[in-house]
């Protein structure tokens, strides 16, 4: 039998790659987690996630979640899944 379940609601952490948030990342995911890089003139981070290797680009929110894992999310899948508290 087929039932539905709903998402328990959790609160998480998140800096989203826009303009200068470099200390905030560091704050987030910190200084020996994270490798930032400039590409075309704009920062990607590299971060290590449950599931491997990942880059987070401009625009992208980087993620702690509930247990400290990190990882990056797309800002519209963010808009539609979390809310400002």
């Amino acid at each position: 039998m087929i039932k539905k379940y709903r998402k328990k609601p959790i609160v998480i952490e998140a800096v989203q790659l826009i303009g200068k948030c470099g200390n905030d990342i560091e704050e987030l995911v910190g200084t020996s987690d994270v490798i930032r890089i400039m590409k075309n003139g704009e920062m990607e981070v590299v971060i290590q996630t449950l599931e491997g290797v990942m880059t987070a680009k401009q625009g992208d929110f980087i993620i702690s979640g509930v247990q400290g894992e990190l990882y990056p999310c797309k800002p519209d899948i963010f808009k539609q899944t979390y809310e400002a508290v």
